[in-house]
């Protein structure tokens, strides 16, 4: 997903460079003047980079301790589907009322997955 995003934003950039709706020398030290569908993309590539990743550390933790179980597994996939749907909505409607809820699901699924890792290695 984060790499999907990854492209999508440089090519919406690169489009609007190319159909001269901005110029490079604008956008040098930061994304205020990008049109924008790039400011959007880029703004749900960025929170990619926010709350994931400790979904990949919680992740990799679990496997190394071999405490990775169907509660776990479960919990994964519902952080997943929580970031697909924050992703979706972020750049269509990019409604918060729709992608306030789909990103505090997603928080309380991550913190459920910490706390699973935690009781499974104490207990």
């Amino acid at each position: 997903m984060t790499f999907i995003l990854l492209f999508w934003m440089g090519r919406e950039r690169y489009a609007a460079i190319a159909r001269k709706e901005i110029d490079v020398q604008d956008v040098v030290f930061g994304d205020g003047k990008w049109p924008k569908k790039a400011r959007q993309v880029a703004a749900s590539f960025h929170n990619q980079l926010e709350i994931p990743p400790l979904f990949y550390l919680v992740s990799v933790l679990a496997l190394i301790a071999e405490t990775a179980g169907p509660a776990f597994l479960a919990l994964a996939w519902a952080f997943v589907i929580s970031r697909i749907a924050h992703m979706a909505i972020h750049v269509t409607s990019n409604d918060v009322k729709l992608r306030g809820p789909a990103y505090v699901i997603g928080v309380f699924v991550l913190m459920a997955m910490w706390v699973d890792l935690g009781f499974s290695v104490i207990f």
